[in-house]
């Protein structure tokens, strides 16, 4: 049966007794693709890809009235189709359902896209209050954004000391060549229909708490009434002689991609680190430049975080792609010719030939422009904020890599974490707080890596963790990987395993104790598992 009215297009997807109780399927209507959901007998339809990246979340996590993407973690609402765990910014489409003699016909509006973004509201002139986001990255788009959402009529203005808008940057060590437009986070267009000044090129030299002002490098003076810093973190820079030659780079920035996939194409790139940037970057260049060799402090990569069997099995990965790996060594000094790099002395005295030196090898919280107020730093240079992202002087919050904020996770201990999703969590409570919306920070950490086409997802936080379960084998390249601390599961990370990592997320979220024993066991039906 098909009826058309209007722009409407209405279809019987399937009968009411194919779906049971928290069941979910895709179905489609006019080409569009939708997550048809049963909970508590009611079915409900919402757009059925994440509004990330697109990823099908028929193959995520269903936990009551709320999927979870399979590939980076996003949650959707079954219901309303609201966002409510990160990343991404925007919602799912919904769909009108009705159950008429044992069949299910799902309606579809034939101009619906794939998104739909929040209801939001813009700057009511004359309304003179002011709130200054202090960075360009995630954190402060999606505190902006929750301002707008709520009904904020003042004035927002972003600032960054970056060249362009709000990025992507989790995109730049995986395509270093992208193009500026497939990485804005938000158009400009739609930054000014919401009243979101963006001030590019543009750092904050100092804060004056009591007056409310901001001092800028380039001496110009703005006020606020509250303040976000969301500054992020700076990439650590190689402590060694020759570390500041031409051709040894950072990656912080879209120009710092763009100039690494250049310097490196056809050439020898030497990279110093074997976390995630240096080995998302390695991948990338393994095919463009003409050698590539990663140098690691540890034994295997990721050994401290993921462990020395997913560790090897990233290494095995990338040297099938000709990359070579000098691993327990590090970088004596880097030698020159007419101004350019031309030799890296490693601590062994072993010397390679390179082009390009790229370092990843961590990062510093910017919090130095913070030192002559009050603002509590602790000695990793993190600022330190409260379960709703308060700092300890009114009106300041923060939020994002720069912040060291209790987890619940773990008793509310103080942790400083470094991944997208978490940014925009606190980028959300802190604009809920400035408006006196009292939430309290909850998530579960969560981040993935990308390397030759293959993911890693990650979930929870491992750090202190004493051993490792695995399901299925890193050298299959399918595995589930455990992590063990005090008997508890405290996080997991997988390949080709979906959606066990978001499947966990969420019961870790729920407060669910995950013993060993059940991680052990052959039986993962407690996972709930497809």
């Amino acid at each position: 049966m098909e009826t058309k009215q209007c722009e409407e297009i209405t279809e019987m997807v399937c009968l009411e007794s194919d779906l049971l109780d928290g069941q979910m399927k895709e179905v489609e209507v006019d080409q569009h693709k939708i997550l048809l959901v049963r909970t508590k007998g009611e079915f409900a339809a919402v757009g059925g890809l994440c509004t990330h990246y697109g990823a099908p979340l028929i193959k995520g996590a269903l936990l009551g009235e709320r999927v979870r993407c399979p590939f980076h973690g996003a949650c959707f609402n079954t219901k309303t189709g609201d966002i409510e765990e990160f990343p991404g910014l925007d919602s799912l489409p919904t769909y009108k359902v009705k159950v008429e003699g044992g069949k299910v016909y799902v309606t579809a509006d034939k101009k619906k896209l794939k998104k739909r973004v929040k209801k939001m509201c813009g700057r009511v002139p004359g309304v003179s209050h002011t709130v200054v986001l202090i960075g360009g990255g995630p954190a402060s788009l999606q505190c902006a954004e929750t301002l707008r959402q709520n009904d904020y009529e003042g004035r927002i203005i972003m600032v960054t000391k970056d060249e362009q808008l709000p990025l992507d940057k989790t995109k730049l060590s995986k395509a270093m060549n992208i193009e500026i437009e497939k990485v804005l986070l938000r158009q400009s267009d739609f930054l000014q229909q919401h009243g979101i000044e963006v001030w590019t090129k543009k750092e904050v030299k100092s804060v004056d708490t009591e007056a409310k002002t901001l001092t800028f490098k380039d001496g110009t003076v703005q006020h606020y009434d509250q303040l976000l810093i969301s500054t992020g973190g700076r990439a650590r820079p190689l402590q060694c002689p020759g570390a500041e030659l031409k051709n040894v780079k950072l990656l912080q920035s879209y120009k710092d991609a763009t100039e690494i996939h250049h310097m490196s194409a056809g050439n020898k790139a030497v990279i110093v680190g074997t976390s995630f940037i240096g080995m998302e970057v390695a991948a990338y260049l393994s095919d463009k430049a003409a050698s590539v060799t990663v140098i690691g402090s540890s034994k295997f990569p990721f050994q401290s975080s993921l462990g020395p069997d997913i560790g090897k099995m990233t290494m095995q990965m990338l040297e099938e792609k000709n990359v070579k790996f000098c691993t327990s060594n590090g970088v004596a000094e880097i030698r020159a010719e007419n101004g350019k790099v031309k030799e890296v002395v490693l601590k062994n005295g072993e010397v390679l030939p390179a082009d390009i030196v790229i370092v990843g090898i961590g990062v510093i919280p910017n919090s130095d422009f913070l030192k002559r107020t009050s603002v509590e730093i602790d000695s990793s240079n993190a600022v330190v904020v409260d379960k709703f992202m308060k700092t300890n002087i009114p009106d300041v919050f923060a939020a994002g890599d720069v912040v060291s904020f209790p987890l619940p996770l773990v008793g509310h201990k103080r942790v400083n974490i470094g991944h997208w999703q978490l940014a925009q969590a606190h980028g959300r409570i802190a604009g809920l707080s400035m408006l006196n919306q009292q939430v309290a920070i909850n998530t579960v950490p969560y981040f993935w890596t990308m390397l030759l086409g293959k993911g890693i997802r990650y979930a929870g936080y491992g750090e202190g963790y004493t051993d490792i379960v695995f399901k299925g084998s890193t050298k299959e390249r399918k595995f589930l990987a455990f992590y063990i601390k005090d008997e508890e599961v405290v996080a997991a990370a997988s390949m080709n395993f979906d959606p066990a990592v978001a499947s966990l997320a969420e019961m870790l979220l729920m407060g669910k104790r995950i013993t060993k024993t059940q991680a052990q066991s052959d039986d993962l039906s407690w996972l709930q598992l497809p």
